[in-house]
């Protein structure tokens, strides 16, 4: 049976690598991946705080009294004093224009669990919410998986910066309607991804606007809060309410999360902020099945309340992130590639439309593959991220060291030269290796036979969801 060719999501490249690890040991040798680092910029500043605050840490001598207070059971609320942290925290990052109760924050896994959490609580399985386009993939899992919940695109294109319009959100809602979907929210990122720009406040006052019109939710995940590098500054969806007297409060959540602004994915530590009581009181009961452990709270409660550090790393952050992004769009521009103006994030999107052999996806692919396979650059194509205009990629650039950035420059270079040149950029189809089989994973049928190869990477849930990266269509 033939295989339908579909666009890749960030998980097939990932998977495609876990998987080859397990057979090929020599894979690093043999394909070296640049622009995917997890080494966050400001990684030696977190360290030097953790050495000159052990008593944090439950796990040094300093602060080993506190471990039997903290290995007990705590309330699924979180930690008082973590709680109070994290809001102040959130408004440092905001500019300290706006103010969090700590009493209505939930805590969730990163997120990721945060996601999912809002939309078990605001969504019926079958349920739709309108999401931007492009839009980071991930949020078809997060949101999505296990809620049941449809994401229904929103289209935003080039002409005027993918910003969102008045006129793409109804034109999407009645879209929606005729469907026979019942709309319950909108979802939107602030700072974006893949964009790395921050929306500007009559963008947020035209969403806002429509949903308390609308009379329908707003989820707004505000993780990449804290990356703005130049101005404009960031502006919070609170601060529009602040503004906006007129409209429904409780129709308003924000997610945030440690993950980028201080580089902590592994510690997972998300919240849900809600204006809606009853999604307060629901989530809080629903976040026993993805709390963040006390002695995470513990550590990150007296880090976050060192106003003297979190001031310092804030604007160290936002100066090597401003350094980096100048370096590497400099970079691009020396061979004539551009990118959306960008602000905050930890990435660009870069324009290769003019690579295109044709302005189709099976051609921005091709091009992927040759990225990926020859240039030897992790990038992710604009098709992952649900992108309608072909040729646009994003491209991580902030945790990767300055010797890494040149190496991926002097490719891109050398690549772009090759392409001036009148040089075939179609993917190369001799010699084909086991892994270039256009980054698409080969599985048994047998679920029994997929868990006994790669047991740790796989699981029921994985292969049953509709989203799933590893679910092909067949003929």
């Amino acid at each position: 049976m033939a295989m339908a060719r579909t666009r890749p999501t960030l998980m097939d490249g990932r998977l495609t690598r876990a998987i080859l690890s397990i057979h090929q040991q020599t894979l690093k040798e043999l394909f070296k991946w640049v622009l995917q680092k997890t080494r966050h910029l400001c990684h030696d500043l977190m360290e030097e705080w953790l050495k000159n605050n052990q008593e944090a840490s439950i796990c040094t001598a300093e602060g080993a009294s506190e471990f039997k207070n903290i290995a007990n059971f705590q309330d699924y609320h979180g930690l008082p004093a973590f709680r109070v942290a994290m809001a102040k925290f959130m408004e440092k990052v905001r500019g300290g224009s706006v103010r969090f109760d700590p009493d209505r924050i939930i805590m969730s896994g990163g997120a990721t669990g945060a996601q999912e959490l809002i939309a078990f609580c605001l969504a019926d399985p079958g349920d739709a919410f309108l999401i931007p386009t492009p839009y980071y993939p991930g949020s078809d899992r997060d949101f999505s998986w296990r809620t049941g919940v449809q994401l229904l695109p929103v289209h935003c294109d080039s002409s005027n910066n993918f910003q969102i319009t008045a006129a793409a959100l109804e034109s999407a809602y009645e879209k929606a309607q005729r469907e026979n979907f019942r709309v319950r929210g909108v979802l939107i990122t602030n700072p974006t991804n893949p964009f790395g720009t921050s929306m500007d406040r009559e963008t947020l006052q035209t969403v806002v606007s429509f949903i308390n019109g609308k009379q329908i939710h707003l989820v707004c995940d505000e993780i990449f809060a804290g990356t703005n590098f130049s101005q404009p500054r960031f502006i919070s969806v609170s601060e529009i309410l602040d503004d906006d007297l007129d409209c429904n409060r409780e129709l308003i959540h924000i997610i945030y999360s440690l993950s980028k602004v201080l580089g902590l994915p592994g510690f997972r530590v998300g919240v849900v902020y809600s204006y809606n009581d009853d999604v307060v009181s629901c989530g809080r009961k629903m976040s026993s099945f993805g709390l963040v452990s006390s002695q995470t709270q513990h550590l990150l409660a007296s880090m976050l309340s060192d106003d003297s550090f979190t001031t310092k790393f804030l604007a160290d952050s936002a100066q090597r992130l401003s350094q980096r992004h100048h370096v590497f769009t400099s970079g691009l521009a020396q061979v004539n590639i551009g990118c959306l103006k960008s602000n905050a994030g930890l990435f660009c999107w870069m324009d290769l439309r003019p690579l295109l052999k044709e302005a189709t996806v099976d051609a921005e692919l091709d091009l992927w593959r040759v990225i990926v396979h020859e240039v030897r650059l992790n990038v992710s194509p604009g098709s992952s991220f649900h992108c309608s205009e072909p040729g646009w990629f994003r491209v991580c650039y902030a945790n990767i060291d300055h010797e890494t950035m040149q190496v991926a420059l002097r490719r891109i270079h050398k690549f772009v030269e090759k392409v001036n040149g009148g040089v075939s950029v179609s993917p190369k189809k001799k010699k084909k290796k086991s892994w270039d089989a256009q980054l698409r994973l080969s599985l048994p049928r047998k679920f029994e036979d997929l868990t006994t190869k790669t047991p740790r990477y796989m699981t029921p849930r994985c292969l049953m969801s509709p989203r799933s990266p590893l679910v092909r269509a067949a003929t």
